[in-house]
């Protein structure tokens, strides 16, 4: 597949995503699918594939909705689940991974999707595109099923480095608010620190402190900070974006998975108990598909690198079509929202917020009068 050499947004209309191909268990079939399907819904959308040319180009040709929708970027390297992240940045430049970064940090394309390794691709992403100057530690940002009225709610860090102190903690909130603002139309996100309660008093002093330094900053980043939250708040209708660190985030987020995957197996398992209940199943066979696309992964897949100079989507390594779809969705929103410049704002005025005692008790002055 060939394509005019400009690729930029502002002079085709379009928007490019740069797609890692080879990633992921189910192989490069389950991403070019995916991106068909997205064609579908996005018009605008255009893609840089990055693989194995002679596998890719018959998986592309099969679909019609990506004929003249995008480009193959031959690369004949892979990086496998396995791979260790060090070993994957000394010998790595020929694999898809690194192929798909470097067209956003060319400016190729506005972001990159990738079902890879994670720990491999964090590592990459942070060589290739750098982080965002002020910005110790990026965060890998989720969206999680919830009742709030966007239908999810944003948790970060979701893996991305099991440590994190207060620092990092508001940094995590700054972010996780414009993710939240961009990605799901929220213009005052509510913001929640992840605790063992919500009384001022629990947790480490690194949260306490946290906690601190994000209710100074709410007022001129634009979010509530609502104080601490609970695990129970993750689906809830208190928050709208959960901080914690890399430890805890991916615990819980593992957690939640498993724990819907068992709800939809014991429903299946329930209903075929009896006859009665067989025929208790057909009657709410509506209802039922209704839960499952509200608690299935594969729809709210893709966890976003949130701190780097570029969009990176990070897509379940387990994901089919379905799942990458829902990638390529989410990647195509941040886009046409210009998240990136948005979120680089945001990280460069945090500088300017109050940190000290002084500043803290002039600015709550001032909101209260």
């Amino acid at each position: 597949m060939t394509a005019d050499q400009d690729h930029s947004t502002e002079d085709t209309g379009r928007t490019v995503i740069s797609v890692d191909a080879m990633g992921g268990d189910r192989g490069p079939a389950a991403v070019v699918a995916g991106c068909a399907s997205a064609v579908r819904s996005n018009p605008s959308v255009y893609f840089l594939l990055h693989g194995n040319e002679d596998e890719l180009k018959p998986l592309v040709a099969k679909r019609r909705h990506l004929a003249g929708r995008c480009e193959i970027r031959p690369a004949a390297g892979v990086v496998t689940m396995s791979d260790k992240p060090s070993h994957v940045m000394r010998h790595g430049k020929d694999t898809s991974m690194w192929s798909a970064l470097d067209s956003v940090r060319e400016n190729e394309a506005t972001v990159c999707v990738s079902c890879g390794n994670t720990g491999a691709l964090m590592a990459l992403a942070m060589v290739r595109l750098r982080k965002l100057p002020g910005i110790n530690r990026p965060a890998i940002a989720v969206l999680w099923p919830s009742r709030n009225p966007q239908g999810f709610n944003v948790l970060l860090d979701g893996g991305a480095d099991v440590r994190a102190d207060a620092e990092d903690l508001l940094q995590y909130a700054l972010m996780g608010a414009s993710y939240a603002r961009n990605g799901l139309g929220i213009e005052v996100p509510r913001v929640g620190l992840m605790n063992v309660g919500t009384e001022e008093y629990k947790g480490r002093a690194e949260l306490k402190e946290a906690g601190d330094m994000i209710a100074r900053a709410a007022h001129d980043a634009r979010f509530d900070y609502v104080g601490f939250a609970e695990g129970g708040d993750l689906p809830g209708t208190r928050c709208d974006v959960i901080v914690t660190d890399g430890f805890t985030g991916n615990v819980a987020l593992k957690t939640g998975e498993g724990t819907a995957t068992l709800i939809g197996d014991l429903l299946k398992e329930a209903f075929r108990y009896t006859p009665l209940s067989r025929l208790a199943s057909l009657l709410a066979l509506t209802s039922l598909k209704r839960l499952q696309r509200r608690i299935d992964p594969r729809r709210v897949n893709g966890g976003v690198f949130l701190g780097l100079n570029g969009t990176v989507v990070k897509s379940h390594g387990s994901a089919d079509a379905t799942g990458v779809e829902a990638a390529v969705k989410l990647a195509f929103d941040l886009a046409q929202s210009g998240f990136t410049d948005k979120l680089a704002a945001r990280v460069a005025s945090a500088a300017e917020l109050p940190h000290d005692a002084d500043e803290a008790s002039e600015d709550k002055g001032k909101q209260a009068s």
